[in-house]
């Protein structure tokens, strides 16, 4: 790999574990970008987008201290399709633009690798911003289970938020690399410190 930054993009469906492996990615010495955070940046209070998401979709969206209700949000905008493409077309494009921006600077760090965390990779067509894309797949089942702990949600609704994304096979034949979720966390951390020699070896 010589000197140059690999950018690896990491991604998986709702309750896979992407956080996890960035996390133990984070620990052997890879910088981190999440797609959440910059999600949280460009929709912060007094920003232009958070605006426009108020006139889309009402202020009811907003917390009683004028931040945005992403929970509130994220309700309206599963159970209707074409509401979360007008939310995505708004989203996408500002997320784009700060991503570059951050992974530019993290590139030049010359950190051995960049990991952007990113759960809508393909969906937002953010595979172009990486060099490498490792996806995180899980045993649906399982997947169910965790969700439902999570995020206090019944069946019903965890299924919804499964089947709003991508199906986890398509996003799977489109990686670089793939790390199954679906044992315990030694198991886990045994794949990723076999990734990071990979990767840092190539």
């Amino acid at each position: 790999m010589g000197n140059a930054t690999l950018i690896l993009g990491v991604t998986g469906n709702i309750a896979s574990g992407k956080s996890m492996v960035a996390e133990l990615l984070q620990k052997k010495g890879a910088l981190l970008l999440s797609a959440d955070q910059l999600a949280r940046e460009v929709v912060a209070p007094g920003t232009r987008l958070l605006d426009e998401l108020i006139s889309q979709f009402g202020s009811e969206i907003l917390q009683a201290d004028g931040s945005l209700d992403r929970e509130h949000l994220g309700r309206l905008v599963f159970a209707d399709e074409a509401a979360r493409r007008r939310l995505n077309a708004l989203l996408h494009p500002a997320i784009a633009r700060l991503a570059e921006q951050r992974l530019a600077v993290l590139s030049a760090s010359g950190a051995p690798l960049v990991v952007y965390e990113a759960p809508l990779l393909f969906e937002a067509g953010a595979e172009k911003r990486v060099d490498k894309v490792l996806v995180i797949r899980i045993d649906p089942e399982l997947q169910l289970r965790r969700l439902i702990v999570r995020d206090q949600c019944d069946a019903a609704e965890a299924r919804r938020r499964i089947d709003a994304q991508m199906p986890q096979q398509e996003k799977a034949a489109r990686a670089d690399y793939l790390i199954e979720n679906s044992g315990g966390l030694e198991e886990l951390e045994r794949a990723v410190d076999n990734l990071w020699v990979e990767l840092i070896a190539d």
